[in-house]
């Protein structure tokens, strides 16, 4: 994409993020979006299918991201250890882009279309996620348990991240795959106290 439009993106997103902000997202439309970033709203739609987009743009990015850094980490490491090194590289998109983040999660709390975009766009990446361990022969149960569970610790320390940017993104990564697998050790111990 030329410089320009590259700038043009960024310039409806901040936009959006302002407007969403202001007026909510049910108020603002594409046209006003459009003129707050000095540009139409032809050139809007250039960018962006609908007014949802603007704020999920990163999503491609984050896909080839996480199915990478799946397929690239080292032989006969368990899923968990894959996810987390994934979830890691991921991570570097969140810590770039924290002044648009931060803003656009609020935005996502306080209305219920995009919460439902969200989490279509969470599935379709935790499938991608899944598909990328199976592709390195984790059977399909166990990589879309692992897929599921982690993207759920991915989402918990983001937000752990922006709540207490004192510790980056990497300390809260690892703070939820350890309680995952201090969860999962204390069910195996309840397994054993009960006899099953």
């Amino acid at each position: 994409m030329p410089r320009s439009g590259a700038d043009a993106r960024r310039r409806l997103q901040q936009a959006a993020l302002e407007l969403y902000g202001e007026r909510g997202f049910d108020r603002t439309t594409t046209a006003e979006i459009a003129a707050r970033a000095g540009l139409n709203e032809r050139t809007y739609f250039r960018h962006f299918a609908d007014k949802r987009e603007v704020l999920f743009d990163g999503e491609a990015d984050l896909r080839a991201t996480l199915t990478a850094a799946v397929a690239e980490a080292p032989d006969g490491l368990p899923p968990f250890e894959i996810l987390l090194s994934a979830f890691r590289r991921a991570g570097r998109i969140l810590e770039r882009n924290r002044p648009f983040s931060e803003p656009r999660l609020a935005v996502i709390a306080a209305t219920p279309a995009l919460r439902e975009r969200e989490l279509t766009k969470n599935a379709s990446l935790t499938a991608a996620v899944a598909e990328a361990l199976r592709q390195r022969g984790v059977t399909t149960r166990l990589a879309e348990l692992a897929a599921g569970t982690g993207w759920a610790a991915f989402h918990h320390a983001a937000q752990a991240w922006i709540d207490d940017p004192s510790e980056s993104l990497d300390v809260h990564l690892d703070r939820a795959f350890g309680d995952l697998h201090t969860l999962a050790a204390e069910i195996t111990v309840g397994q054993e106290v009960s006899g099953r």
